[in-house]
């Protein structure tokens, strides 16, 4: 009997790292702003949506903001984070992703992407590796952003496997807190998480040990 039959990919910080780009972005918004920014405040930052992100940066500040300005910020940080992708081509892949998921492929087994990026199809494009994944759950197809399990619910609703045959592989807080809500068995990778995990990667070629 196979160890698991559908793992769920968190992107940055995992499959790639794109975080200069949305450090850069977030900076430019906060100087225009007037609000400090820094490297703390950026990891608070780390795998919740763009709307979160503001409200997180505002809360440093007492500026008092419309609904309608703060759109026109988050339309903004995306377009900057946006013009930055054109730079992402196949060397920004991390080092043993495309290798795991090969070897995922060559076994059969279903792959799917759960990131609340709505730039994710784009990113993995760009990397050359869209072909590898058997679905997509992005920002564009969710209302809640992690810790609300809704992304890694949808992820194994659509690969059709019960929550006990899949694995989460992760590297920030609210994407393992998500995955342990949802019920699913989850891998930190990394040393960017507080939360207790199921099993913990230094890098991600240690997840061939958990492929059958």
């Amino acid at each position: 009997m196979g160890m698991f039959k559908g793992y769920i990919f968190d992107l940055d910080g995992v499959v790639c790292h794109t975080d200069k780009f949305h450090y850069s972005a977030w900076k430019k918004i906060s100087d225009d702003l007037g609000i400090k920014f820094s490297e703390n405040i950026n990891n608070l930052l780390r795998g919740v949506s763009r709307k979160e992100s503001l409200e997180i940066i505002l809360s440093f500040s007492d500026k008092k903001i419309s609904d309608a300005e703060k759109e026109k910020i988050i339309k903004s940080k995306n377009d900057l984070y946006v013009k930055s992708l054109e730079k992402i081509n196949k060397d920004f892949l991390d080092d043993g992703v495309e290798e795991v998921l090969r070897n995922l492929k060559e076994k059969n087994k279903k792959v799917a992407l759960a990131s609340s990026s709505k730039n994710a199809k784009l990113i993995l494009n760009k990397l050359e590796i869209i072909s590898y994944f058997t679905i997509i759950i992005d920002g564009n197809n969710i209302t809640y952003s992690k810790p609300n399990p809704e992304i890694f619910e949808k992820a194994v609703s659509s690969l059709g496997l019960d929550k006990s045959d899949c694995l989460v592989i992760e590297d920030a807080d609210s994407g393992i807190k998500a995955a342990k809500i949802a019920g699913i068995k989850v891998c930190g990778l990394g040393n960017n998480f507080t939360e207790e995990v199921n099993y913990k990667l230094n890098h991600i070629k240690e997840l061939f040990k958990l492929i059958d």
